[in-house]
């Protein structure tokens, strides 16, 4: 079942002089519900524009995006985001800093029903001791997991994360990943992942889109990583596909890094050969 289909998608911005600068054009994917996809390209490739543009919060310039049966038109609560650095409000717990979002959607519910809804989060990332703590009593992966749970405390129909992980130390970083499984295996929440981390795509993900470079960036592949969930690390971690996935996303990051020295070229075929994983060319 699709849970969201992105059409001829593009986003251009005026310049000083004139002329339209295109950061993204033509971008088209469809998303099966409760499907992990993640968007891998070089730095201004427009990652983070088309997830601000599917989250409502970056005004689309041509094409459009259907989550579920509607056209999105702005912001709402069915699309969650998790940014990189948690934007926690100083002043309150953690269990408030949920509420905020939790208040705001489900205005109709009882106290005790919305005071449920929080706890449950915070629960699910593992904060159930640690609710009444401010931001600066919390280490920095704490925090995270509160963005995490104010996320997921709207129950939105798409969860939206850009590069969540960023900021923090490699085992902290593979304990939220971790916890972002275990609830998405439990939710089945349809999951849209920015990342730079091509170990992490390869973890989480179900199908990777590998963007081309920017300006005027699109989709270049798309490679399915075909391990059953749910996923285990150390056993992901022996099988030689998960190397074959991480060699083919290296080896076109590699390309593209040699293309970035030319601006005229801004080919979008498939350039690699590649027989360990299923890949898709951009249409």
């Amino acid at each position: 079942m699709r849970q969201v289909e992105i059409f001829n998608l593009t986003k251009s911005y005026p310049n000083p002089y004139g002329e339209t600068f295109r950061a993204v054009v033509d971008f088209n994917l469809n998303i099966e519900k409760g499907e992990f996809v993640g968007l891998i390209g070089h730095s201004g490739c427009g990652k983070s524009t088309v997830l601000t543009m599917l989250a409502g919060l970056n005004e689309i310039s041509d094409g459009g995006i259907i989550v579920g049966d509607s056209e999105i038109t702005g912001a709402g609560p069915d699309r969650a985001v998790v940014f990189q650095s948690p934007c926690l409000m100083p002043w309150m717990t953690a269990f408030g800093n949920v509420m905020l979002g939790v208040n705001n959607v489900y205005p109709h519910a009882t106290k005790a029903q919305r005071k449920q809804i929080a706890e449950y989060a915070l629960c699910a990332v593992g904060l159930a001791d640690s609710m009444n703590k401010r931001p600066t009593e919390m280490s920095g992966g704490m925090q995270q997991r509160v963005g995490i749970a104010r996320a997921i405390a709207l129950k939105p129909t798409v969860l939206l994360l850009d590069e969540p992980f960023g900021r923090l130390d490699s085992l902290t970083r593979m304990e939220l990943q971790d916890v972002i499984l275990e609830i998405l295996d439990r939710e089945k929440i349809t999951t849209v992942l920015v990342s730079h981390d091509v170990d992490e795509v390869v973890f989480l993900c179900d199908r990777v889109v590998m963007m081309t470079n920017g300006p005027a960036a699109t989709i270049g592949e798309i490679l399915s990583i075909d391990f059953e969930r749910p996923r285990e690390r150390t056993s992901m971690m022996k099988d030689p596909l998960y190397y074959q996935c991480l060699d083919h996303l290296l080896s076109y990051l590699t390309e593209r890094a040699h293309l970035r020295t030319d601006p005229r070229i801004h080919d979008s075929s498939n350039l690699l050969g590649f027989t360990g994983a299923k890949v898709e060319t951009a249409k």
